[in-house]
């Protein structure tokens, strides 16, 4: 409950300090979707986190500071660079050879799986967004909802205001916005993956439809990713799923990921953020279900065989590294 108030209590403070965010974003020249994509991506790496990214793309396209395109590329982008740190940690584990390279093997095919697709998504939400595919889907919720919210954070908002400037505002409600994510994380039960039940379940589950739609339903549950992949990564290194597993798992995880996204766009009670989003899931969906009935045979091969290269040797794993920051910046420059 508590995570929850702080949730939209800084979705709320963020969408009030959009406007002191715009100096920053001129700074930066951020303008057009390709640039948003950068910028989301790379503060997905600072935030160390996908979701809170994505939240404040979509705060910033209901205080008028971005433009839809602009919000779905931040959106698109946190998605990029939401495993960073997972891969970056491995990277500096394996070099000290405190651990073996199979856990960095399994970091790197989510890695090239969400990459993979979620480039292909991006490219088909933009045109959705352009072409108005989805603008008949609405779903706003009741009014009386939407007054309650403004009657119990209104106030508190309204403070701040008067006393920060709107920069200032902004980042306290970025704060408060990681600071939710963390007491949902600290309120989620540990899963053990000792635990036999759950041996037994991965083990019955060790198929590709049904790897996809469980990885569907632990995201939209724990609404993390990397804690629904906190039980996967053990689970296959005792052998319990196949590698090649790894990857219909972690295609389900990047679409339901977003829906505390999509439920942060119905609170603020905008169309468009809303489409945004929708856009986004349906986008990853769409490419993930292709690769997963028509490509799967050459696209597994083509992932595992990245993520061999990437972790034969200490000098492939840092030019990979190498090139997901440099790839980011150079979107963000364009």
């Amino acid at each position: 409950m508590l995570g929850l108030f702080l949730f939209v209590f800084a979705l709320q403070i963020i969408k009030s300090g959009a406007k002191g965010l715009v100096p920053v974003l001129d700074g930066l020249q951020v303008e057009g979707p390709i640039n948003a994509v950068g910028f989301g991506w790379l503060l997905a790496y600072a935030a160390l986190s996908g979701s809170p990214v994505a939240a404040i793309g979509i705060t910033l396209l209901a205080g008028g500071t971005l433009t839809a395109p602009e919000a779905f590329g931040v959106v698109g982008g946190s998605r990029l660079g939401a495993s960073f740190i997972v891969l970056a940690v491995g990277f500096v584990l394996y070099l000290r050879r405190k651990k073996n390279a199979d856990g960095l093997y399994i970091g790197a095919v989510a890695l090239l799986t969400t990459f993979t697709t979620q480039g292909p998504a991006i490219a088909l939400g933009l045109l959705s967004l352009h072409y108005g595919w989805l603008d008949g889907v609405a779903f706003a919720p009741p009014a009386t909802f939407l007054d309650i919210i403004d009657r119990v954070y209104g106030p508190p908002v309204d403070l701040l205001n008067s006393l920060l400037p709107k920069l200032l505002v902004f980042l306290t409600g970025a704060l408060v916005l990681l600071g939710s994510f963390a007491v949902f994380d600290r309120a989620l039960p540990q899963l053990e993956a000792e635990a036999e039940g759950i041996n037994r379940a991965f083990h019955a589950l060790n198929r590709r439809p049904l790897m996809f739609l469980m990885g569907c339903l632990i995201t939209s549950v724990t609404l993390s990713v990397s804690i629904s992949l906190t039980v996967l990564v053990p689970l296959s290194l005792k052998g319990y799923l196949k590698r090649e597993h790894i990857i219909p798992y972690v295609m389900g995880a990047n679409i339901t990921t977003f829906i505390d996204t999509l439920a942060g766009a119905m609170l603020l009670g905008g169309q468009s953020a809303f489409t945004v989003v929708l856009t986004e899931m349906l986008s990853v969906a769409a490419v993930s279900l292709v690769l997963l009935t028509a490509l799967y045979g050459p696209y597994s091969r083509m992932i595992l065989a990245g993520a061999h290269w990437t972790t034969a040797r200490p000098r492939n794993l840092g030019v990979f590294l190498a090139a997901i920051v440099t790839v980011p910046v150079a979107l963000l420059l364009a």
